[in-house]
């Protein structure tokens, strides 16, 4: 009896299915809209699973009349069942059995290779988002883009449009007019919407509808296009704006390439998993998930010591002079000093774990007429109560947003008098060294004259010992996580964020790494299935999602790639002279990383060598407007790592605020880990053994 293969699509607005023959040939597809049920449940309190009473049970009814339809009395009669899409969540196994569930990318590269296996450029555009997908020749893997949380270059703009202009959606091709040249808003869903309504009543309809699908192919490539850069050949428009022929023209206009719409369009995502049910049926029994198994999460004394150090930092002490200061600013002097340390940034990121009060402080800040344009670590202090700080700095590099926004705490504050900005250049060389290192020297003697605190150069001297010894552990502790397989979480290791502590100079930051290297150093002689180059080695870039560690969790224990190493513990400057100390701590700000940004490129690629990452993903804090995340900043990374044949996966979210997280990131994450899989292993699926067990 022939095999058959069960193919699932649940996209946000569209249900579609693929029954595949052994010979991956087509039996059956079905596209059709979804909505929710007149119930309104999403599922029933009971057990039952086919009364269609829930959106759970609709789901199930559905799948069981489309095999009806197909000549398949039941579930049970498919070899395998591989389902994909964004409305796929952990409860959709209680109602559908599948045997494995893929990204929305793959399963779009396998559909359209099926038909087109030579292909190298595909276009996905279907009703939540768009996706752009190129075969990279040198990385010998498919990179890919897809679109931001608006619905500018979605299917959902042209069924706005649609419904404005009061006809089926599937009408618009029909109606089009080529020649209009009516301009519409491409930069926003709603913006470019809400234009129609000035022009419905001036303009004929196929003008508008025109201009409207020239606005969405316009909207597709601003969001994805940069990916076709460069490239002349075909590329395969599928999804089921790929049903508007007019979006297509356009597509073909703007970018000069040849797009063809295969045949199984709509549903090629399903087709898609539907191959890959086939691949993994013949690869189930080879499987080894022991290989790359996920690294235990282990209750590390280091991270006790550091956990306290930092509550002892924050709580409150009448006897101590509170001195604030932003993330760049040396906290050598001001331990030195026996100053109480507020770090702004750390302050703020302190409340991301307690989803109320942000939420609070947003509402505060919001009041004060700061929207979310302004980074959310600054929405928090501005929206918060902050202990009060006789004195305060901050640099005006990396972040001139940041600069401001303490400027105006300090006012608020009313002490105008006491703060100072270090004007930090942007760029590394001896004239800016100089004059930061008087900058340095001149803020520590005007904060001697407004608190009365003195600076002992002796005990400078011995903080700069103090930063020196605690950097040849920091750098023992990298060295050792270089040349071992993984041996801590990525989740566990970001969050010690070493060159943004405020203990260095202090003797709390020596034992908290000498600790941490003595235990990652017993973990490193324990016998493991992992090896050094059995399993993926990814380079976590730029800060984390402080709020939950779900994201970095998802990428080391369900995708099972290990996060080996993570740039906020990069030790990259030289050590400090005690008998030159504001020279050498000057050189020291402009050699973090994140002060220059070509100096930072040239870092990340340096611990891409050293700790042989096959790649990297950078989280994106406020979808670029960061400076220390920007586009630029990207581009020269992306560019470069390109060079080393490191595949860069950019994730768009935010560090403080998990109420604009993109609902694709978890796509991105799964699409990326199994093209970096199939390029490593050969299957999407991971490590395969030469035999059946």
């Amino acid at each position: 009896m022939e095999k058959l293969y069960l193919g699932i699509d649940i996209g946000s607005t569209t249900f579609k299915a693929v029954l595949m023959t052994d010979r991956g040939r087509v039996r059956h597809t079905l596209y059709q809209r979804t909505k929710p049920v007149d119930s309104g449940r999403v599922r029933c309190i009971g057990a039952c699973s086919r009364c269609g009473a829930c959106n759970f049970g609709q789901l199930r009814k559905t799948v069981d009349q489309f095999l009806k339809d197909s000549g398949v009395s039941s579930l049970k009669d498919i070899a395998c069942t591989v389902v994909t899409g964004s409305q796929i969540v952990e409860d959709t196994r209680d109602f559908l059995p599948f045997d494995f569930q893929v990204s929305e990318v793959t399963a779009h590269v396998a559909g359209a290779r099926h038909y087109h296996p030579d292909c190298e450029a595909i276009l996905d555009v279907g009703g939540q988002d768009s996706k752009a997908m190129v075969y990279n020749r040198e990385m010998q893997m498919w990179n890919y883009k897809m679109s931001g949380i608006c619905a500018a270059g979605t299917g959902a703009f042209l069924d706005s449009v649609a419904a404005k202009l009061n006809i089926p959606v599937s009408e618009m091709a029909d109606k089009v007019n080529y020649d209009s040249s009516l301009e519409f808003s491409s930069v926003c869903a709603v913006l470019g919407a809400t234009s129609i309504n000035k022009f419905k009543n001036r303009y004929p309809l196929g003008e508008i509808i025109g201009g409207a699908c020239r606005a969405q192919a316009r909207t597709i490539m601003s969001g994805v296009g940069e990916l076709f850069q460069g490239y002349k050949g075909t590329i395969i428009f599928q999804g089921g704006v790929a049903y508007n022929r007019a979006v297509a023209y356009y597509l073909q206009d703007i970018t000069g390439n040849k797009f063809v719409v295969p045949e199984f369009h709509a549903v090629m995502g399903a087709l898609g998993a539907a191959c890959l049910a086939r691949e993994y049926t013949a690869s189930k029994g080879r499987l080894d998930h022991t290989v790359n198994a996920p690294i235990p999460e282990y209750p590390l004394e280091s991270i006790r010591m550091r956990t306290i150090s930092t509550a002892r930092d924050f709580h409150a002490h009448k006897d101590e002079i509170c001195i604030g200061r932003n993330l760049f600013f040396p906290a050598e002097i001001l331990n030195a000093l026996g100053a109480k340390i507020l770090t702004l940034e750390t302050y703020a990121a302190l409340f991301a774990r307690n989803g109320k009060r942000v939420k609070k402080a947003f509402d505060h800040a919001a009041c004060k007429g700061f929207s979310s344009e302004t980074c959310s670590f600054l929405r928090v202090l501005e929206g918060i109560d902050l202990p009060r700080a006789e004195f305060c700095f901050s640099t005006s590099q990396p972040c001139q947003q940041g600069e401001r926004i303490f400027r105006d705490l300090v006012r608020t504050a009313g002490i105008e008098d006491r703060f100072i900005s270090l004007q930090t250049p942007p760029n590394m060389d001896g004239n800016g060294v100089e004059h930061l290192a008087e900058d340095l020297e001149r803020s520590v003697s005007e904060l001697e004259k407004k608190t009365g605190l003195k600076m002992d150069m002796g005990k400078l001297a011995e903080a700069c010992n103090n930063a020196n010894e605690a950097r040849i552990w920091s750098l023992k502790v990298n060295n050792l996580r270089a040349s071992s397989r993984p041996l801590i979480r990525g989740s566990q290791a970001v969050y010690f964020a070493s060159i943004f502590s405020q203990m260095w100079g202090r003797k709390d930051m020596i034992d908290i790494q000498r600790t941490l290297y003595h235990e990652l150093e017993e973990l490193a002689a324990k016998p493991s299935t992992v090896s050094i180059d059995g399993t993926h080695r990814l380079l976590w870039l730029h800060l984390p999602p402080f709020y939950h560690s779900g994201l970095l969790d998802y990428i080391e224990e369900t995708c099972r790639a290990p996060i080996v190493f993570e740039e906020v513990n990069y030790i990259g400057w030289d050590p400090l002279d005690p008998d030159d100390p504001y020279r050498s701590l000057a050189r020291k700000i402009l050699t973090t990383g994140f002060m220059d940004p070509d100096l930072r490129v040239k870092a990340i690629c340096e611990v891409v060598r050293q700790f042989r990452a096959d790649g990297c993903i950078l989280y994106n804090h406020g979808f670029g407007r960061c400076s220390m995340s920007d586009s630029s900043f990207i581009k020269h990374a992306r560019e470069e790592l390109t060079r080393a044949k490191i595949p860069l996966l950019v994730l768009d979210g935010d560090c403080m605020d998990q109420t604009v997280d993109p609902c694709s990131t978890l796509t991105k994450v799964s699409a990326y880990v199994e093209a970096l899989n199939e390029k490593k292993y050969g299957s999407i699926f991971g490590p395969v053994t030469a035999k059946a067990d």
